[in-house]
């Protein structure tokens, strides 16, 4: 069993990177998914991240 991580700052750079990696791995058992928010200054900064556990 492995794991791979992935953290973008867009929800859409995240769902490339993982449809990139699901094109090359089948045997997929679990994804974990979460969004964190922090605001520096005035701004909002948005962290996408997965873990998928594979074989």
């Amino acid at each position: 069993m492995k794991v791979k991580v992935f953290d973008e700052g867009h929800e859409k750079d995240l769902e490339e990177k993982i449809n990139e990696f699901l094109e090359e791995h089948e045997e997929i058992i679990d994804i974990k998914y979460q969004v964190s928010i922090a605001m520096f200054s005035e701004e909002q900064i948005y962290c996408f991240s997965a873990l998928i556990i594979y074989k």
